[in-house]
């Protein structure tokens, strides 16, 4: 029997206070728990946690639109844009570190405004990062309609809508199965591309030097008309939708948290180990490849998603190494694989936070004796099949309506967390409790989190000035053919912009005023705030397994490794 087999959880849609049962093999856990949590399995562990963070985040925003990025902004655009958002998410991953780490809650951040705030605030956030997840799916289905053409010749009557079928079969038997299973294979979905970017940084930085393909680049492509910022500070800022795509995932240890054997030492240290692990791959890959790369290289826009022009592709072929596309398309299949897995996980531990809280059908909530919530997972797969139209409009224009869309999201929601952080100190402080009782204490409060918030609200301000400027112009009555196909265009990419940048918001004023009013909630007093009920009290072993074990060369290495 697991260690975590039972939760001792009762299936009421009220928070109460519970203590975890015998697991069976002479440990006893002490948790408190809310409600929510009832049935869930304990069946995380660390390596798991991690690799889903980063099976989440490193995938096709970086493989697929990394290429786009450079040749819109330039290299050095792009390189900021990556280390701009890059320090924004330094903050918001030590925010979901230190609540998850005390409140390891299915919902994650998403429960915290209900806790410290408003209960509109957290029914809004909860249905929000819903659907942002439940749009990833058709986002990577539709890509991975786009990969499989690589392999087909191109007078094909393959049906494009074949595989992400098999895909979205295969997504539902891997999440029937447990968490447990999930993790294992979301770990080595994950090694895959983890090694593909290694190596790619590697080869990166030999080519440049000129060590193997014959030339050498050293910082030529920085010093090329529109390097390295191309096109001025409009161009920059139309990148950093595209980077919040590419980055989006990172707070998925706050959602984890609430299947980790031990959330006091696995939270923390994911969320630091997925932090040194993504800026590395992220801005270390965009500076290589700006390195390599020209930015008015036509081979960057890869228009169809394929991996045949992805821009790791053209890296990979400039060190004359035979099959480089190949390769690179298969490994950025095995990417969406993984994003659609880790996908799949998150859309049903949302439903299962919104039914338990009484905000969707309570029969969603169900779970299986593994821990699974299998109406959750059918009506995630159910979504899924739908969003298979999306393939017959064009794989490549839903693309990009789901990075438009996704993108602005990830941006509202990182705020959001962040917002949260500041009204959880402010509770905590209130109610006479120390930071020092905090089991994990977020780096460089609050100047860290304000430095976030403030990039947070310039990525949205701009982008809202983005959607809004240059509206298309129609050319008049008698154009040519050639102009009016440029109108079209240009009017689909602006009306997408529109959307993109207030429709996200606009669904979320929605939610929170018309809950706030229906329900007449009201600002939670901090005196009132819950900080403890779902509070994670680990046993005389766990305290003993977070103690430092090993010598110290091991433990500083396992920082980074």
């Amino acid at each position: 029997m697991p260690k975590y087999e039972n939760d001792g959880c009762d299936d009421t849609d009220t928070y109460e206070l519970n203590q975890m049962q015998d697991g069976g093999d002479g440990s006893h856990h002490a948790v408190l728990t809310d409600a929510s949590q009832g049935g869930l399995k304990r069946d995380l562990r660390l390596r798991h946690m991690i690799m889903i963070a980063v099976a989440g985040t490193v995938g096709t925003g970086l493989f697929l639109t990394s290429g786009s990025t450079i040749a819109t902004a330039g290299p050095g655009g792009a390189l900021v844009a990556y280390i701009l958002i890059g320090i924004q998410l330094i903050s918001v991953s030590q925010a979901v570190g230190e609540i998850a780490t005390l409140l390891p809650l299915p919902a994650a951040f998403n429960a915290w405004g209900g806790r410290v705030f408003d209960d509109a605030f957290s029914f809004q956030m909860t249905w929000m990062y819903f659907i942002n997840w439940a749009l990833m799916i058709p986002a990577e289905l539709s890509a991975s309609a786009l990969m499989v053409t690589f392999w087909l010749p191109a007078d094909t009557t393959f049906p494009p809508w074949i595989v992400p079928l098999i895909i979205i079969i295969l997504m539902l038997f891997i999440n029937i199965a447990g968490v447990k299973t999930y993790g294992e294979l979301a770990y080595w979905f994950a090694v895959p591309k983890v090694f593909t970017i290694i190596m790619f940084i590697i080869c990166g930085i030999l080519v440049d030097a000129g060590a193997i393909g014959g030339h050498t680049y050293g910082v030529q492509n920085w010093k090329i008309e529109g390097a390295p910022f191309k096109g001025g500070f409009t161009s920059f800022i139309a990148t950093l939708i595209s980077v919040a795509y590419a980055y989006s995932g990172v707070e998925m240890t706050g959602v984890t948290a609430a299947e980790s054997r031990n959330p006091h030492k696995h939270v923390p240290r994911a969320v630091n180990t997925v932090l040194i692990r993504i800026t590395f791959f992220y801005i270390a890959s965009i500076f290589v490849l700006g390195l390599i790369v020209a930015n008015d290289d036509p081979m960057l826009v890869n228009t169809d998603r394929s991996a045949t022009r992805a821009p790791f592709t053209l890296v990979f072929e400039k060190a004359n190494i035979n099959g480089a596309a190949n390769f690179m398309s298969a490994i950025v299949f095995t990417s969406l694989f993984s994003a659609i897995n880790s996908d799949f996980y998150i859309c049903t531990r949302m439903l299962l936070s919104l039914s338990r809280n009484g905000w969707a059908h309570k029969s969603i909530g169900r779970i299986n004796s593994r821990g699974v919530p299998v109406v959750a997972v059918a009506v995630v797969t159910a979504c899924s099949c739908l969003s298979l139209v999306t393939i017959f409009v064009g794989s490549g224009v839903a693309f990009q309506w789901f990075i438009s869309l996704i993108g602005s999201i990830t941006f509202q929601y990182w705020l959001y967390i962040l917002l949260l952080h500041f009204r959880f100190r402010y509770c905590w402080k209130h109610q006479g409790r120390a930071v020092t009782d905090l089991p994990y204490v977020a780096w460089g409060y609050p100047y860290v989190n304000i430095l976030g918030a403030l990039i947070g609200c310039f990525c949205i301000v701009c982008n809202w000035y983005l959607s809004v400027i240059n509206p298309p112009q129609h050319p008049g009555a008698g154009a040519s053919e050639e102009l009016m196909n440029a109108y079209h265009n240009r009017r689909d990419a602006y009306i997408q912009g529109i959307m993109g940048a207030w429709f996200p918001w606009l669904i979320s004023a929605i939610l929170f005023f018309g809950y706030k009013y229906i329900c007449g909630t009201k600002l939670i007093r901090a005196d009132d705030a819950d900080l403890d009920t779902g509070r994670f009290v680990p046993s005389e072993s766990d305290k003993g397994d977070l103690m430092p074990h090993g010598p110290r060369w091991k433990r500083i290495l396992k920082i980074f490794v």
